[in-house]
């Protein structure tokens, strides 16, 4: 039997020849960009724009659940919408070189959105609104919710079970995260809402600006769940900064969409799972090298501490009232 291949296994020519298998002609230019869950790389062609080459980690997804993102994401282009979608070959976008999936997409060059200005939020809010209106005509079959189990008692799990955790941190830990779940699933239960396809990940590092506009890139989290959840990376620093920044994408999202106002008492839950969900993310690849020499503090104690009172405080903000709408 083949052992299956490690990203260790992937070294630039594996790269280099996987997309020439699909009849590219590289030019030997290789950039590799920055992700940990999979491995990303631009590749320079002969007499063509560089390409961006995707390889997808081992057993994140299957073949069925990349291709319900990449099938949004293609959904979303025909709508014209500015989603960087994968590019298909001879209707395929999925391919398979040396043990290793990988798809392709343009190249869309821009910089980060300017979050200090009101009218880019405006612009994002509306281009998510209309992102959205996709979104509701269909619904992930293979892909997981946004729920208490998948973002919360998993990784919460993973911490608990791995090496990364304090021993004196684990009592204190493990009572905090099932306080919090506990009170999170009845917010959840409580709170209607409709779920959608979402973006999933939809934070300031997942938008290209450009010419005064904005892009989406990276589906790669896509799921069901509130609408709310692509809206609240987008709302930094302080309450009345949060508030105003809000008030500015929903100036956009409305006007091409509807947003219930119920939804906004989910976003310190969403929060509160967002962060748990990391810490199990990181002690799940812990063992990697790149993972140790990205994050060379995972080993020291304070980290898990902080993050323990992190999470304490999440306990006192899901007791606050939700930030203030003014449609």
């Amino acid at each position: 039997m083949t052992a299956t291949p490690t990203f260790a296994d992937l070294g630039p020519s594996v790269v280099l020849d996987a997309v020439e298998s699909l009849g590219f002609v590289c030019d030997g230019r290789l950039l590799q960009l920055n992700s940990f869950e999979n491995r990303v790389y631009q590749v320079g062609l002969e007499d063509d724009t560089p390409v961006i080459a995707k390889f997808y980690r081992h057993g994140r997804w299957s073949d069925e659940q990349i291709a319900e993102e990449h099938a949004f994401a293609g959904e979303c282009a025909d709508h014209d919408l500015p989603v960087i979608a994968p590019l298909a070959r001879d209707g395929v976008t999925l391919h398979r070189h040396a043990g290793f999936r990988f798809t392709l997409f343009p190249r869309y060059g821009g910089h980060a959105p300017p979050l200090d200005d009101p009218a880019a939020h405006r612009v994002i809010g509306r281009l998510l609104g209309r992102l959205h209106n996709v979104s509701a005509t269909g619904r992930f079959f293979e892909r997981p919710r946004i729920d208490v189990e998948h973002f919360g008692r998993r990784p919460s799990r993973a911490v608990l079970d791995g090496d990364l955790l304090p021993a004196f941190l684990q009592d204190a830990y493990g009572t905090l995260v099932d306080d919090l779940l506990a009170r999170i699933e009845t917010t959840l239960e409580q709170i209607p809402f409709t779920p959608l396809r979402l973006h999933g990940d939809f934070h300031p590092g997942n938008v290209i600006w450009r010419d005064d506009a904005a892009a989406i890139v990276d589906l790669d989290d896509a799921r069901m769940g509130p609408a709310v959840q692509d809206l609240w990376m987008f709302l930094p620093g302080e309450r009345e900064e949060r508030e105003a920044a809000l008030g500015a994408l929903l100036s956009g999202y409305t006007s091409f969409r509807d947003f219930d106002p119920m939804e906004l008492s989910l976003i310190e839950p969403l929060r509160t799972l967002r962060l748990i969900h990391y810490a199990g993310w990181i002690a799940t690849r812990a063992n990697e090298p790149a993972f140790r020499q990205a994050f060379p503090w995972l080993l020291q104690p304070r980290w898990w501490e902080d993050h323990v009172l992190t999470l304490r405080e999440q306990l006192g903000a899901l007791d606050e009232p939700p930030i203030a709408w003014q449609p």
